[in-house]
């Protein structure tokens, strides 16, 4: 079964800039060659360091997590996968990316029973770039307040 999302097309879940350069992007393009669920798990497992959806550097290009998140939305995810990604020990990374799946992707209705069993994770990682670590549950918190505050700006530009 189908994960519920929000319906919105796959070119909306993400801001239209980051869109159109993760798919012109030549990382992107190569990642047409993994045609399962566990080929993407593994790319994330050897090519992700960080979750921002920017790369660092002098290139602005889109980061390989954002590539493998894109690429995850034109998968359609099932529960029984989503429930693997969010309970696998080999990657931070990996579990991370799931979660922006349902942050992005998700039906807002179904959000806090995927990210409530979660919320008090102690498992320390970076989600940037920077080195600086934090606990999976705290990433989770930042995730679910970042759409609570995006969803009050909006009201009230537009009341």
């Amino acid at each position: 079964m189908e994960i519920q999302t929000c319906g919105k097309p796959i070119d909306s879940l993400l801001e239209k800039v980051l869109c159109m350069n993760i798919l012109s992007s030549d990382y992107f393009k190569e990642l047409y060659r993994l045609k399962t669920y566990h080929e993407v798990i593994d790319e994330i497992y050897n090519q992700v360091d960080h979750v921002e959806p920017w790369m660092t550097g002098n290139c602005r290009g889109p980061s390989t997590a954002f590539c493998l998140l894109y690429k995850f939305f034109t998968m359609k995810l099932t529960v029984k996968q989503m429930h693997g990604i969010l309970k696998h020990s080999d990657s931070p990374y990996i579990r991370a990316i799931g979660f922006l799946y349902l942050r992005y992707a998700g039906d807002p209705k179904t959000l806090w029973t995927w990210f409530e069993p979660y919320i008090k994770d102690e498992e320390e990682f970076s989600p940037g770039s920077s080195g600086r670590t934090t606990t999976m549950g705290v990433y989770l918190r930042d995730l679910l307040l970042g759409q609570v505050r995006a969803n009050i700006q909006y009201a009230l530009l537009y009341r």
